[in-house]
């Protein structure tokens, strides 16, 4: 049976999802919020480079610069928070830094941070630990955080 449809209206109608699933990705992109590493109020560290953090948040530090242990304290994976910080911070993609951690992890060399659901769980623990580091929206911050790097 021949379809009586014009070309055109089939055209349009196969290339409609494409156009969809190009608008939705473009607005999740514009959902992100604006992250910064932050620290306890109570922790004697005041400051650190983009690559001393992304180096604790990718397993390659341990300690910060004063030789106290460092605690990282990452958003569940898929957040658009983590997904800003890696990609603003370390330059990686969430497929990146899964594969980055696969690596790690059959390796033996080491475990991903402890993934904590949203900013406001990131920060009460971050108040709670001098010893964590984490990222959280800048409008969270308060006298109970220090804010070390912002992109």
């Amino acid at each position: 049976m021949r379809s009586i449809v014009p070309r055109s209206c089939q055209c349009a109608s196969r290339t409609g999802p494409i156009v969809v699933g190009l608008m939705l990705a473009l607005s999740a992109g514009l959902a992100e919020a604006d992250v910064v590493a932050v620290v306890s109020a109570r922790s004697p560290v005041t400051a650190l480079s983009k690559n001393q953090v992304v180096d604790i948040f990718l397993g390659k530090a341990n300690r910060f610069p004063d030789g106290s242990l460092a605690v990282p304290i990452d958003q569940v994976e898929g957040a658009a928070a983590r997904n800003e910080f890696y990609l603003k911070f370390a330059g990686k993609s969430p497929a990146q830094i899964k594969a980055h951690w696969s690596k790690i992890i059959f390796t033996g060399r080491g475990r991903p941070p402890r993934e904590l659901s949203g900013s406001s769980a990131v920060k009460q623990l971050i108040v709670e630990n001098p010893n964590a580091i984490g990222y959280i929206e800048p409008s969270l911050v308060d006298g109970n955080v220090k804010v070390l790097l912002s992109p």
